[in-house]
């Protein structure tokens, strides 16, 4: 018997114990038999068999032998294979299989969450959200960020408080200050806040009981871009005149998604609908077999520059030519290369444009009957306003393009898709230019000198996809939330005109697939083994 059955052995063994049963051996080897059956989801196997089997009328001993546990198993098989069974169905009659798998959150559907520090629990809003915010909804952007954030590094063994006061817990330790308790302290002292301007030239540290002047001119900084707006955990001490002297800066350390997962007591802060352990079993089964599934990303399809069309047809014709199409093309704006603002008069234009690109995607059957065709606007495309989440493109441009497309899906900017277990965040933005320019002090070059490894650092470690001054770019108070990254999810695409890039930061696979219409750059994403194909023609 190797070592990973005897662990899995004893496993069983001691959660039968904890719920106050006893296995006799048939029993047990009926169970490592199922369990065995999902290689790497064990333990999630484990749970789901022991619910359904202590819920089974038919125990009637605290000693469990091999019949009740044999039925159990028997069922929860037969309904897997029953879903199998649907799935090959689709898989043999066309869209339907990748569609089934596929799911899109619009940002404006995201379920928004607060955090309680006092209960320390998330709590979900009921009831509808303005547009329009009251002043209170702008205080609390700010303070929902600062709490999610500090809910997460309470959790830090580095930073939370030691459980028994002793001079030996000290050592290592790094407990957050409140910034309102530093007045008349001496020696170091480690604290948590947000960076604002409060007064022009002066750059001060918030937290949620006061805020403290703060000289960065000689802090030794981590990874990332450090602007205003910014949440960061600073180690420093009080000089005579008030001023906090930071000695070392960085952001809010990240958590591991299963840690945060455990933390939000079954919320679902994705929007892609709540799972059993059953459901997510199942899902996690049918992605591993999903080896041929890809998505292709573009972003900056000038429907305006012919050219660019002309290269697109290319990509088209390519991917029309393969063995298995790939299941969601996704295009990212902007859709045309002027700004669509008071001065663009071209609507109508832009209009029949989009109904050209409907009729080259009809052109290629097979695309059109098995991918689907995801479109996200731009910051210069046509809408409300530039502020944060963008709405989707107006009907009035995409009426065309339906009309040959019926499955096409327009949605908000930023945009998530659920695959089977795995979310993937769509954000089509020229942030990486931004944060450089709205940057209080250089970036530290000691870990990288990549600039998009420090935008990837700076948005995962902030749990936010744009973590600008509001001066800079405009979100909509009340829906803040849908910006977040938490819990990471598995990808995150971010739409840049910058250089093409990929990057895997702590397990979060991030990628820009680079502008199509300045350098023809495109990516091939395989969402199964999450593998980047940076592509260009």
């Amino acid at each position: 018997m190797d070592c990973g059955t005897m662990m899995i052995r004893k496993k069983v063994q001691r959660k039968c114990k904890i719920r106050g049963y006893t296995l006799k051996v048939d029993a047990l080897d009926e169970i490592l038999s199922f369990v065995n059956r999902f290689q790497g989801a064990e333990d999630d196997a484990l749970d789901l068999l022991l619910d359904h089997l202590l819920d089974h009328d038919s125990l009637k001993s605290s000693i469990i032998d091999r019949e009740p546990v044999h039925r159990v198993v028997t069922l929860l098989l037969e309904a897997e294979a029953a879903v199998d069974n649907d799935v090959d169905d689709e898989a043999t009659g066309g869209p339907s299989s990748s569609s089934s798998a596929i799911r899109v959150v619009d940002a404006f559907f995201v379920p928004k969450f607060r955090y309680d520090p006092i209960k320390k629990i998330f709590y979900e809003h009921t009831g509808s959200l303005a547009i329009h915010g009251e002043a209170s909804a702008k205080a609390g952007l700010y303070r929902d960020r600062f709490l999610l954030l500090f809910q997460r590094l309470a959790r830090d063994h580095h930073f939370s408080k030691p459980a028994f006061d002793t001079e030996i817990s000290h050592v290592g330790s790094c407990e957050i200050s409140p910034i309102q308790s530093l007045v008349g302290q001496t020696g170091r002292r480690w604290v948590m806040g947000v960076i604002s301007q409060l007064e022009d030239g002066h750059y001060y540290l918030e937290d949620l009981t006061a805020s403290v002047e703060i000289n960065l001119s000689n802090a030794k900084i981590t990874t990332g871009f450090f602007s205003e707006n910014t949440i960061v955990v600073a180690e420093g001490e009080m000089l005579l005149e008030g001023i906090f002297q930071v000695i070392t800066c960085g952001f809010p350390p990240l958590e591991d998604r299963d840690k945060s997962l455990k933390s939000l007591a079954g919320h679902d802060f994705f929007g892609g609908g709540i799972l059993t352990k059953e459901e997510t079993l199942r899902l996690a089964e049918f992605e591993k077999r999903a080896v041929n599934d890809m998505f292709v990303i573009l972003s900056d399809i000038w429907l305006d520059n012919e050219e660019v069309i002309g290269k697109l047809e290319i990509v088209l014709d390519g991917f029309e030519s393969v063995e298995v199409v790939p299941s969601l093309f996704v295009f990212m704006g902007n859709f045309c290369s002027h700004p669509c603002n008071l001065s663009f008069h071209s609507f109508s234009s832009l209009r029949s444009q989009f109904g050209k690109l409907g009729q080259l995607i009809a052109a290629h059957p097979r695309l059109k009957e098995h991918s689907r065709f995801l479109f996200i606007p731009g910051p210069d495309d046509a809408g409300p306003s530039t502020v944060l989440p963008r709405c989707a493109l107006p009907k009035y441009l995409t009426e065309e393009l339906q009309k040959h497309i019926p499955n096409a899906i327009f949605s908000s900017n930023p945009c998530r898709i659920k695959f089977y277990t795995q979310e993937i965040v769509f954000f089509r933005q020229d942030l990486l230019y931004r944060m450089r320019r709205s940057c209080l002090m250089p970036p530290s070059m000691e870990e990288t000198t990549d600039p998009f490894q420090h935008l990837v650092a700076t948005i995962t470690h902030q749990s936010h996809l744009c973590p600008l001054p509001l001066i800079v770019q405009p979100i909509v108070w009340n829906y803040d939330h849908c910006l977040y990254l938490y819990p990471t999810p598995h990808t995150i695409v971010l739409g840049d005109k910058s250089e093409q890039k990929a990057f895997k930061y702590t397990g979060i696979t991030c990628f820009n697939p680079g502008s199509f219409s300045n350098d023809y750059t495109f990516v091939a994403y395989r969402p199964c083994t999450q593998e980047v194909e940076l592509s260009a023609l």
